[in-house]
């Protein structure tokens, strides 16, 4: 965080404490205000996240007695602590009350300002117009904007001050599952490039390609911050019954040319194991879908279809009575094209 931030931003009521809390009370506020803002308690919740960062970034300040002493200097400033004197000819200007809580004392050094734009900080040159990035360096001894190009130290860019704790890095990863697992859910153990063992829990419903985000699972944040997440790509294995569209499951249902014709009830597998029994009407074509409620795969909010489509098996040989069987159906269908129609929108 910045210290122009600093001006802005009330610590103190942030972690609800009052300005002269000790060490304690600053410590025993910000682990409980912690626990309530949790990102893993409080999951899509960006506000609950903002929260957590700015209570971070309160107790990064107040439970370093340096930097809360420089906190409560730049606050006092902000709220017209700090006096300015005005300086006539030859006289002298300072920031009194903030140089003398940082050591420079009453009748310590002082900014002084001429017609010729020279200004000057204890002896500190200075090439132009006198500079706050400067005043700010020599105060808090951090680089503020041009001191930095002068040896200054980097601990502070701009204004700058110590960030609060940082979220743990996220995670990229992969997996195969089996297609039942998928469908079903299921929990994988990973293994990082540094030999950490994550258990992740897959949700039911997850599609081939699809990447998923599991929060808390990446790497361990600071103190006091999240873990990062993992990023799981997932690829799902074929199966040799089932396919699946969206959430309907597909299966191809083998039927003979009887059982088309004349209609019949047939099992039907099921991805649970079991089986289902599904009438075949009486003269169903192949490539009819017949669908099966509730046999597909579940979703947040609702589960899908087994969608089966018939297949009309014709068979590779016959003996010689199904033979004579077939030859009667063919002459009694003798002048029927069932062609005819295709012919027709063919022409058109």
């Amino acid at each position: 965080m910045a210290s122009q931030d600093w001006f802005e931003k009330d610590f103190y009521a942030i972690l609800g404490v009052s300005k002269d809390a000790d060490a304690a009370a600053i410590k025993k506020a910000y682990r409980k205000l912690a626990r309530t803002h949790h990102p893993d308690k409080n999951p899509g919740d960006a506000a609950a996240e903002q929260k957590f960062k700015d209570i971070g970034e309160a107790n990064a300040v107040l439970s370093d007695p340096k930097q809360r002493e420089e906190y409560d200097a730049v606050r006092q400033m902000s709220q017209g602590g700090a006096r300015f004197t005005a300086g006539g000819a030859g006289g002298n200007g300072g920031f009194d009350d903030i140089f003398s809580a940082f050591g420079g004392g009453g009748g310590g050094s002082r900014v002084r300002f001429d017609t010729g734009g020279g200004s000057s900080y204890g002896g500190y040159p200075g090439g132009g117009d006198a500079d706050i990035n400067d005043l700010l360096s020599q105060m808090f001894g951090g680089a503020a904007g041009g001191a930095a190009g002068r040896g200054g130290q980097a601990g502070y860019a701009g204004y700058g001050a110590p960030r609060g704790p940082r979220k743990g890095a996220d995670v990229q990863a992969s997996t195969t599952l089996p297609f039942r697992d998928a469908v079903e859910g299921s929990t994988v153990s990973l293994r990082t490039a540094e030999g950490r063992t994550i258990n992740a829990r897959i949700p039911a419903g997850v599609k081939d390609g699809q990447k998923i985000r599991l929060r808390g699972k990446g790497q361990p944040g600071e103190p006091g911050a999240a873990a990062g997440d993992l990023l799981l790509a997932v690829s799902v294995e074929k199966h040799p019954v089932f396919g699946r569209e969206g959430d309907n499951l597909t299966l191809d249902l083998p039927v003979t040319f009887a059982e088309a014709t004349l209609g019949a009830t047939v099992a039907v597998p099921t991805l649970d194991g079991t089986s289902v029994k599904v009438r075949i009407a009486p003269g169903t074509p192949s490539g009819r879908v017949l669908r099966v409620k509730g046999r597909g795969v579940k979703g947040k909010s609702s589960t899908g279809d087994l969608l089966v489509k018939v297949q009309v098996i014709v068979p590779d040989t016959l003996s010689d009575k199904a033979r004579e069987a077939v030859e009667v159906l063919r002459r009694e269908a003798d002048g029927v094209d069932p062609r005819a129609e295709l012919t027709e929108r063919a022409r058109a």
